[in-house]
């Protein structure tokens, strides 16, 4: 049996780091993006990648990103395969990871790979090389030994401190894949990967964990649709949950933490 987890366990203390834009609004629990609509907001969020990417590269000379998978972000994703952000973001020295993925082959339906090569990944000029993808295919446990070599391969030894990481937030409150009540994979402190098992769908998925979510340099959420505010909210501004809802153990310790909304999740976040 894992042991009982503190809700401080993941959470450093204090907010993240301040935003210039009017549209902008500060909680304990990160920076808050509130937009017009639901495609300025993809608008917003693919301007994001295309300025952290340029950061990172003048920085580091190479930028490391994780992206989100599901529906609800392909729209944005795809506006990365279009101009001007194509041609603006230095795919040459990008590599692309996933913060979690179903165990399922490339080319299945479900898969977040998939979704994301269709999206924009076979439309822009990435070394293959440079996108590493869970292998969903593989038994679990083998896939994410592979998924930890290849981390290390690229970060070294250590926790892995991306650029970015993108991410979503279920109405129930989960984030890649920690699921509500997942003691053993929410407690985790060690491992960058789990194997975890999402009981709704009786399938087996990859994760990123808590630790490496916290180590980001950048996190950000995106959340459109009316049926996210109120977990947005809960998540945000109520009572500290994070068992119930995962999405709340996510607060990096040295970065930001920025929450992108569309008009109908911000319902209720703006006042």
């Amino acid at each position: 049996m894992s042991p009982a987890i503190s809700p401080s366990a993941h959470l450093p203390v204090g907010p993240s780091n301040d935003s210039d834009s009017d549209s902008d609004s500060m909680t304990t629990r990160g920076t808050i993006q509130t937009y017009g609509s639901d495609a300025e907001a993809n608008r917003g969020s693919a301007e994001s990648f295309a300025e952290q990417a340029e950061a990172a590269v003048e920085r580091s000379g190479r930028f490391t990103v994780a992206i989100a998978g599901g529906e609800e972000p392909q729209p944005m994703y795809a506006l990365l395969a279009e101009e001007p952000l194509r041609s603006r973001i230095p795919w040459d020295r990008v590599h692309l990871f996933f913060g979690d993925e179903r165990m399922v082959p490339p080319g299945h339906a479900r898969s977040n790979y998939g979704m994301a090569h269709e999206s924009f990944i076979s439309q822009v000029p990435i070394p293959e090389e440079n996108v590493h993808r869970m292998r969903g295919e593989l038994d679990p446990e083998e896939a994410r030994e592979r998924y930890e070599k290849e981390l290390r391969e690229l970060f070294g030894q250590g926790m892995p401190r991306f650029d970015l990481i993108h991410l979503g937030v279920g109405t129930d409150g989960h984030t890649a894949s920690l699921f509500p009540f997942d003691d053993d994979v929410l407690g985790e402190t060690e491992r960058p990967v789990r194997v975890a098992f999402f009981e709704e769908e009786g399938e087996y998925r990859l994760t990123f964990t808590l630790p490496l979510l916290n180590a980001a340099r950048r996190v950000e959420f995106l959340a459109l649709p009316g049926e996210k505010a109120g977990v947005v909210r809960k998540v945000t501004r109520g009572a500290l949950d994070p068992m119930r809802l995962p999405a709340q153990f996510v607060r990096p310790t040295d970065g930001e933490l920025i929450w992108i909304l569309g008009p109908e999740a911000a319902k209720g976040n703006d006042d």
